[in-house]
């Protein structure tokens, strides 16, 4: 139960320090709004499970191999954040009815988070902390409360930035900017990120 209660805290002020994925809920939350901040939350929380798939299931070399594989998936998902920023920080005045699909929302949030070889091989050295004897349940349970305090942390950001974007219902051009901003920021967070 210690364990349990040294992970939420740990893991809770993992998420309070922004990286790629939050880059992205939020740049996504500016400009489409909650509901598309949690579809991005959705993503990027399916896209840790993937990689805590296989450290739950105990594949610490195939955690490595799959990192280095990752490596020119990474680029291409850097290339086409910075894009993204690029295009939105040049997009004209909209109003903030604009509506994007979800899916598509959910598909750059899970791919952002599972292409991110540094979580990957951070969380293969962080959650076994965690468990005691290494029973297959136990992994389960750390791993569920580790993506449950994830999943509510990066909700907290898409909140955050979903009310700053009513305070930018004028300033649409300035809302596209910030947006632009944190695209590009999330697309340069996973270009630094390192596998060692």
């Amino acid at each position: 139960m210690a364990e349990l209660a040294s992970l939420v805290i740990a893991t809770t002020a993992l998420v309070m320090i922004p990286g790629p994925n939050v880059a992205l809920i939020v740049a996504n939350s500016l400009q489409h709004g909650f509901r598309m901040g949690v579809m991005t939350v959705l993503g990027t929380t399916a896209g840790i499970a993937l990689q805590l798939g296989f450290v739950v299931v105990g594949m610490a070399t195939l955690v490595e191999l799959a990192a280095g594989a990752l490596t020119w998936i990474r680029w291409t998902g850097v290339v086409y954040l910075i894009w993204l920023g690029i295009r939105t920080w040049r997009e004209p005045a909209t109003g903030l009815e604009k509506i994007t699909a979800a899916p598509v929302m959910f598909l750059r949030g899970c791919m952002l988070a599972a292409i991110n070889p540094k979580t990957l091989l951070f969380n293969a050295a962080f959650l076994p902390q965690f468990v005691d004897g290494g029973s297959a349940n136990q992994f389960a349970l750390v791993g569920a409360v580790f993506l449950g305090v994830i999943f509510l942390g990066d909700l907290t950001w898409a909140l955050f930035a979903s009310s700053a974007r009513k305070l930018l219902t004028r300033y649409s051009r300035l809302r596209n900017k910030i947006t632009g901003v944190f695209l590009t920021t999330a697309g340069i967070g996973l270009a630094l990120a390192r596998r060692a």
